[in-house]
């Protein structure tokens, strides 16, 4: 509600958006005027007339498409608007309806994503920041901008100044002070799930529809699911990162001249990523300051680093070093990251770390029904937007050996059937190029069963099978299982070298789960409109497209690699 906003929040939105906004029609003749005045003396269009109204108009009922033509509509229903509506109610749907970037729509939820605070709390310069978004939220992200966030909130302090909101000191002491962003105050619940929903049902029903419908979708997420595969793929690939090695600080700065001596209010949650600056090292401990809190690393929760990365050299190229104290790694000013290990009796314990460069990705898919019930596709939806469960095409290696014992066992061969695990050559294309396939082990087993080749995934074995089955008939059965992506016609097939998705190949091994049952992987169970139509249903719809004997046979030769292999 409008008598909830304060007031500093309404003169900053006014002062920078629409002055005359208590004054207009709905339609401000002067601004109009003012405007193009400014726009041809300065050649460009740098100034715009659009009221609050109108503004609030187009949101609701207009698309973003700017033509005359909709103008003209735009200027009729800010007129209409003012004629219905007191201007307080167009103020009050203004901020609650207009987008503040960042995922944000209405300026209690924009508090909250930027600031981590409700509006009551807002100071003068957070609302002049919050008030100078709407013109343009991803231009003016402090998050990828922080200088041209800072000029617009300037600009904005200067204009409540100028409709004498706020005096000029006050304006001054505001264009001062530091902004505290809290990017993270709000959880995100699974975006890399909910970006790929949105993008379907923008395409589906439209944007105006997706953001003003009220449109009410029901999803496959499960959130316990969810929580696991985040927490396992961060651990994961903040494990392989590491064993990489460390790659050094990440700057140097000059430590603070004065330390904090209490707690802050609020501590950083286990397992964050946080940057911090060393103040001391000794010979067994180094001394952090992370975000006015203070702590300490001790030198075993550095070992890790003794494998150092040496700058200019690939990342494979990690070198052990002699280390014997913390003085090696550290010094005073070093910036670097650290995760929070303990806190006891106000003793605040940290631990080195470091944020991965490596990428990963999940996707847990229910075999007897295709619900996707957990995905994420990337390390940090922040840092990369791309979603590698279902976009990224990526060899699969070995967990493609499965597909060709299952076509095998589909042509009727069977888990006890033998076939020739020796050393044999390929010609290549070219003089001279010949390939070889070896086994992990460097050395050959004769006649293997199927079995025994799929346990211990013997290579030179698959590739005699792949010969043996053909190629075709491979991609035939991978086709059957739901594999769309393009799959290579030569023996190295054998050896997963054709890239698929990560969706791809868990919905194939999700066939072999089901008894040969194929159902194809969807988040959205039902959408519905406002008024309760259905608009969209997922109806199921099983093939068998693989026998249940075949799906069985599989299914217990790949017990076998679990139990003996």
């Amino acid at each position: 509600p409008l008598n909830e906003v304060p007031q500093h929040l309404i003169n900053a939105v006014i002062a920078v958006e629409d002055a005359r906004f208590f004054k207009h029609p709905g339609l401000d003749i002067r601004g109009i005027f003012r405007a193009t005045w400014t726009n041809l003396k300065r050649g460009g269009k740098f100034e715009g007339a659009s009221t609050i109204t109108q503004q609030l108009a187009r949101t609701l009922f207009l698309s973003p498409e700017r033509t005359f033509q909709r103008k003209i509509r735009e200027l009729i229903l800010a007129l209409k608007m003012e004629v219905v509506l007191t201007k307080s109610q167009i103020l009050e749907m203004y901020l609650n309806q207009i987008y503040f970037g960042h995922g944000a729509y209405g300026i209690e939820n924009a508090a909250l994503t930027y600031f981590g605070k409700g509006l009551h709390e807002l100071s003068v310069p957070e609302s002049a920041f919050l008030a100078g978004l709407p013109k343009a939220p991803s231009t003016y992200s402090p998050y990828k901008n922080y200088g041209l966030a800072k000029k617009r909130q300037k600009h904005v302090l200067r204009r409540m100044a100028d409709e004498n909101f706020i005096t000029a000191d006050i304006a001054q002491e505001a264009i001062g002070t530091k902004l505290n962003f809290q990017p993270r105050s709000i959880e995100r619940v699974a975006p890399y799930f909910l970006e790929n929903i949105r993008q379907h049902l923008v395409n589906e029903y439209g944007e105006s529809m997706v953001y003003k419908g009220g449109l009410q979708v029901f999803t496959t997420l499960n959130r316990e699911m969810q929580n696991w595969a985040e927490d396992a793929l961060q651990k994961g690939l903040g494990d392989l990162d590491k064993r990489q090695g460390w790659r050094g600080p990440l700057r140097h700065e000059d430590p603070p001249a004065t330390l904090p001596k209490a707690l802050p209010a609020e501590m950083p949650k286990y397992g964050q990523i946080l940057e911090g600056i060393v103040t001391q090292v000794s010979k067994d401990k180094a001394t952090v300051l992370v975000n006015d809190l203070m702590g300490t690393i001790s030198f075993k929760d550095m070992l890790w680093a003794k494998r150092q990365l040496v700058k200019g050299t690939p990342v494979t190229e990690a070198q052990n070093f002699p280390i014997t104290s913390a003085e090696q790694l550290l010094q005073p000013g070093d910036i670097i990251e650290v995760s929070l290990k303990s806190i006891k009796r106000e003793q605040i314990r940290f631990r080195l770390d470091q944020t991965p460069i490596v990428e990963g990705a999940i996707i847990a898919i229910d075999p007897r029904t295709g619900a996707i019930r957990a995905m994420v596709g990337g390390y940090d939806f922040e840092r990369s937007q791309f979603n590698r469960a279902l976009d990224s095409l990526r060899q699969p290696g070995s967990a493609f050996k499965a597909i060709i014992y299952a076509t095998a066992i589909d042509g009727g061969m069977s888990p006890a059937t033998l076939v020739l695990d020796a050393p044999v050559v390929y010609g290549q294309e070219g003089p001279g190029k010949t390939w070889k396939p070896e086994n992990y082990e460097k050395r050959f087993f004769g006649p293997i069963t199927l079995r025994e080749a799929l346990r211990h995934s013997r290579n030179a074995a698959t590739v005699r099978l792949l010969e043996q089955i053909g190629v075709r008939n491979v991609t035939n059965f991978s086709r059957k299982l739901g594999i769309q992506s393009a799959l290579s016609q030569d023996l190295s097939l054998a050896l997963g070298s054709s890239e698929v998705t990560l969706a791809e190949i868990t919905s194939a091994y999700g066939v072999f789960a089901n008894q040969g049952l194929a159902l194809y992987p969807y988040t959205i169970s039902i959408v519905k409109d406002q008024e309760e139509k259905t608009l969209e249903q997922h109806l199921f719809r099983p093939r068998q497209v693989v026998t249940q004997e075949t799906a069985y046979l599989i299914t217990h030769m790949m017990m076998d690699v679990i139990q003996s292999g």
